[in-house]
Formats: C-alpha cells, sequence, structure tokens
C-alpha cells in the first residue's frame, strides 16, 4: 500500500522562492539517502561526469516540457476542429511543476542560490526589457 505523504506546509518565515529552493534542497537529500546511486555525491561541473549529470537534469526537465506541450491540441493552424474544450489545465500545469523541479535541482547542483538566481533573474529581466523598448 502506498502511503502518501502529507502535502507541505506554507512557511510564512520563507519567501516562496525560498520555500521552492528548501523543498528541492529536501527533496535531493532524501534522495541520496533512499535511493544511493541516483546522483553522484559530488558534481563537478568542470568534470566530464559532473556536466553529464547536469545536462541530464536539464534535458529532463526540458522533456518535462514536451509533456506539458502534449496537453495543447488546439495550436495548429490549419485545424479545422476546435478541440479547445479538451484542455486539461491542472495535468498541464503538473507537467510544468515537474519541469520546474528539474530546472531547480539543476540550479541547486550547481551551488545557485535564491539571491543568485533573483539577481540574475532581474538582470536579465532589464536586458528583455530595454530590448523591447529599443526595438531589438
Amino acid at each position: 500500500m502506498n502511503v502518501v505523504p502529507p502535502p507541505q506546509t506554507i512557511r510564512p518565515s520563507l519567501d516562496r522562492l525560498s520555500q521552492i529552493f528548501e523543498l528541492r534542497r529536501e527533496f535531493i537529500s532524501e534522495l541520496k539517502v533512499t535511493i544511493p546511486n541516483a546522483m553522484p555525491d559530488k558534481i563537478d561541473p568542470t568534470s566530464k561526469e559532473g556536466q553529464q549529470y547536469l545536462r541530464d537534469l536539464a534535458l529532463h526537465g526540458v522533456e518535462e516540457m514536451f509533456e506539458a506541450l502534449q496537453h495543447l491540441k488546439n495550436w495548429k493552424s490549419h485545424r479545422q476542429t476546435d478541440v479547445g474544450s479538451n484542455f486539461n489545465r491542472d495535468e498541464f500545469l503538473e507537467e510544468i511543476v515537474d519541469a520546474y523541479n528539474y530546472f531547480f535541482a539543476l540550479m541547486i547542483n550547481l551551488g545557485v542560490t535564491e539571491d543568485e538566481f533573483f539577481e540574475a533573474f532581474l538582470k536579465k529581466h532589464d536586458i528583455i526589457i530595454d530590448r523591447l523598448k529599443t526595438g531589438y
């Protein structure tokens, strides 16, 4: 019999981005204990093995995005019938969350912190806003 663990509680002392990073870190720690050979003990991003592992994480995230895209069935411009009513938003969102889990694991395994990610996000945001304003 599978026992479903209780849902994680919201931790008011942490912002949501920090909670996501914390939950991913907890999962990675639990994965190492539960399935010891599931991932390398130490990931060196300069080594061949480390880069292979990081690449695999990124590709798993991309695969999950492709699974999400399978739920979009009404995008073909040449399709005559409208199949939009068959869209399952919950399943679509679940696949996106799966993808983000891999992307967050990728960052955590690289040693990226919440603050570093947020700063990089803001920097890139400024760049793309500037591109919009300057007709890039």
